[in-house]
This record gives structure tokens, sequence and C-alpha cells, in this order.
């Protein structure tokens, strides 16, 4: 029985992205996840739903537990699964900007690098599809296109520079035969058409903030905001691309940078956002180092405002980043990055009517 291989499930992008894979697969092909023993119990409850909600996968989804910190990826004899696969997408990695180099090593490299290992011992395996980021980019200032990659770069976080570690590994593989598509996503952010998102991090950083304040809000601002692009992406139109892209045969082999062809500067950001929550911004212009260290050191300064020092690179952020491959090969899908003001209310409503979500990452 053929079936497709997924890490990342029951996470923020793999929940959506897997119906979507499974739709251009033959009837008989079915979907196994490997996922981590404590979120067994979450990823069965997603499976059961997505069984409801599309009736044509009941039966077809099989959770196994596992590790791809492990070299057999926790599941011991794989020769059998290993005869099975058909297509691997690896979505697993630990997102956080805060992340201890040990543990973003041991998960976004270790890990990467052993389900990169298994997808190349399985016989009949069609494409191995990573899901990388565009961060991969670091510091790096000026353009930085889908194939671009090792450029000297150094990294604002261990996230950042164990996903380039990631991706170097696959590129390799890649040159090596491996048939391979890489996926770089900007900043995730929410679904496009309902706000739902599972994680509040990126711009909803600002936007709790000023949430919390009464109507005249004070934002502080770092860098030169009309300069400064912030590049995000709704969930959707992520995991509706990489769906279509995995599909192409042209798709071997490319590295895809998903994200707005033409992001808002910061201060288009928040402007759309200070719309949003209604609010009046009064605007306080500090010197990055003086906000960073505010946020990182000062007495009851991150506990007042709930904006992590990390955070504040990606409004200083000097790369920008290009997209010919994605689009010219979503060309006539139907398929576009809209614009933040597009929807970024429904980003804000879904935050004011769900304040239970956090900005913890699934680890």
């Amino acid at each position: 029985m053929a079936t497709v291989f997924f890490t990342g499930f029951p996470g923020f992008l793999g929940t959506e992205l897997l119906p979507r894979v499974m739709k251009r697969q033959a009837t008989g092909v079915t979907a196994t996840c490997l996922v981590q023993s404590k979120f067994k119990a979450l990823a069965q409850s997603r499976a059961d739903e997505l069984s409801k909600t599309h009736p044509e996968l009941a039966g077809r989804i099989r959770l196994l537990e596992g590790d791809i910190t492990r070299a057999d990826l926790g599941l011991g004899d794989t020769q059998e699964l290993r005869e099975e696969v058909i297509e691997v997408f690896h979505l697993a990695a630990v997102y956080d900007l805060a992340v201890r180099r040990d543990l973003a090593m041991k998960v976004n490299v270790d890990g990467t690098r052993y389900v990169a290992d298994f997808a190349r011992a399985c016989p009949h395996l069609k494409r191995f599809h990573y899901v990388s980021t565009c961060y991969v980019s670091g510091k790096y200032a000026g353009a930085y296109t889908e194939y671009d990659l090792e450029k000297g770069q150094e990294f604002n976080n261990f996230y950042e520079e164990t996903k380039y570690l990631a991706e170097v590994e696959v590129q390799r593989r890649m040159r090596e035969g491996m048939p391979s598509t890489i996926y770089r996503p900007a900043i995730v952010v929410g679904d496009s058409a309902t706000g739902a998102t599972q994680k509040y991090d990126g711009p909803y950083f600002v936007v709790q903030w000023l949430l919390r304040q009464p109507g005249m809000a004070v934002m502080p601002v770092v860098g030169d905001p009309r300069r400064t692009r912030v590049n995000v992406v709704p969930r959707d139109f992520v995991v509706n691309a990489i769906a279509h892209l995995s599909g192409l045969e042209r798709s071997l082999n490319k590295v895809y940078q998903l994200c707005d062809p033409n992001p808002p500067t910061a201060q288009q950001m928040m402007d759309v956002i200070g719309r949003a929550t209604g609010k009046n911004m009064v605007r306080l212009p500090l010197p990055t180092w003086l906000a960073r260290n505010a946020l990182a050191y000062g007495p009851g300064v991150y506990k007042l405002m709930k904006i992590p020092a990390e955070a504040l690179d990606y409004f200083v952020h000097p790369t920008f980043y290009t997209c010919n491959n994605t689009l010219a090969d979503l060309e006539g899908s139907g398929l576009r990055c809209p614009s933040f003001p597009e929807y970024a209310s429904r980003l804000v409503n879904f935050m004011r009517e769900h304040p239970e979500i956090s900005a913890s990452a699934m680890v």
C-alpha cells in the first residue's frame, strides 16, 4: 500500500496541508504521520476531525508514535514502511526565536538529517518536500533570491541558524540526486479568511500590546519604519501553494520563497494594525539597542509589553525576498498571496475572540 509520510502533524501548517495533499492522491494511498507521544491524543483528535470534514480521508490517516531526533525516527525497523512511502513532507521543527542552540540543533538540524536519510532510503520515493523558511537569509542585506543560500550571512538567533544548516543538508542531498522541493515561507500568520491560528507571534506581538491599551496607544518604533519591510503570509496561502507546487513535475529540485512580493513597510503595517484595532497610535522612536535591552533586561518591561526582545529584529530586517519561481509556477492556479491590509482585521478579530491562545511553540 502506497503512503505519503508527514512530519509536523498536528501542527499549525501540517494539519491544513495534509487534506490538500491527499486530494491529488489515488484513493488507495494513505497518509502516515509521525507524531510525538505527547501529541498523540491531539493528533488523533485532529485526524478524527479531518475524517469528518473530509469523508474521503476516513480510514486513510495512520498515526505512528516516533521522534525525528532519533536516527531510526523512533520507529525501530522501518523497512516495511520505507517500501510504502512515495512522498515525504517534512514540516516538523522548533519555531521559537528564543530557542536554545542545543535544542534547535537537535530538532531542526539532526531531525531534518534523519528524516532526509529515511526518505533517501525509500525505494519508491517520488519527492522529498522540505519546509524551510525565508529567514535562512539571516541578516543578509539586500535582495535574497530562491537561488541564494550560502551568502556568508550572520543570524539573529538559533532558529534562523539551524534552519539554514538544515536546508544546507537538504540542498546537498538534492545535488546528490534525491528528488526534492524546498519551500521557504516568510512569517506565517493566521488564515486570511477566518483569522484562525494556533500561535500568537510575529505581528501579533504588536496587536496584543495595542489591544491592552486605551484608545490612545503608545507604540515604540525602532529603525526606519518607512524603509524596513515586514513580510508576512497567511497560512491558507502557504498550505495551498505547497499543495499545488508539490504536485507539479516542474517543481522538482526547485526552491520556492512563499512570501508577499510587495510587502508593507513597518510603518504601513503598524498603520493597518492601528486601524484594525481601532487605536490611535502615538509613535515613540527608540534606538533598536535601547528597545532590545529594555525588553530583555528592564525590570517589568517585558511583563508589561509582552513583546520578546528577539521579535524586534524583524522590524529592522534588512532583507528583501524575491519569489520568481513561486510567481511563475503558481500562474494560472488562481493562487496569490493576499496583501496584509486585505485580511489584517480578521487576524485581530480572531485574537480578540481567542485570548486563550499563546505565543508558545509546539516542541
